[in-house]
């Protein structure tokens, strides 16, 4: 018995963390290696709700020739959708949201996110792409809605 509190420590630290994605997609766009990748993300408090994640990943041809060595661009799109029978967790449901999903578009300024955001009113969930920069903000961001079960 003296296990389960290790690991249960352990169990609630990882539901703590942003969800963990797994490519599920990508197609080329052009002869010189670019890419948009397709990411699948289950919320990780929201069980019964997975987004689909789609973002622009350069390749090192385009990198060389076009200079931004360390960037990808901001553009994203999110949709989401229910999958299972929805139950909510410890979910945050202030007016900014909580981070869902963070991955790097930069070496160190940029960052692709999702973010939660609960809708009392409608009684749904919105999800919002977009990126997140330290020096100039992008107002490139896409969302998706799940209207929760009454």
């Amino acid at each position: 018995m003296r296990l389960a509190a290790p690991a249960v420590a352990l169990a609630l630290t990882l539901s703590a963390l942003p969800a963990m994605a797994e490519e599920v997609g990508r197609v080329g766009v052009d002869w010189v290696g670019n890419d948009i990748i397709i990411e699948a993300i289950p919320d990780p408090k929201v069980q019964g709700v997975t987004c689909h994640l789609a973002y622009f990943e350069r390749s090192i041809y385009d990198r060389l020739t076009n200079g931004n060595w360390f960037e990808d661009p901001s553009y994203s799109a999110v949709d989401c959708t229910q999958t299972g029978p929805i139950t909510l967790g410890d979910i945050d449901t202030g007016e900014d949201g909580e981070k869902v999903f963070s991955e790097r578009q930069s070496l160190i300024l940029k960052t692709l996110e999702v973010t939660r955001i609960y809708d009392a009113r409608s009684n749904a969930l919105i999800y919002l792409a977009h990126a997140s920069e330290i020096t100039q903000g992008s107002g490139k961001m896409s969302i998706s809605v799940i209207p929760l079960p009454e």
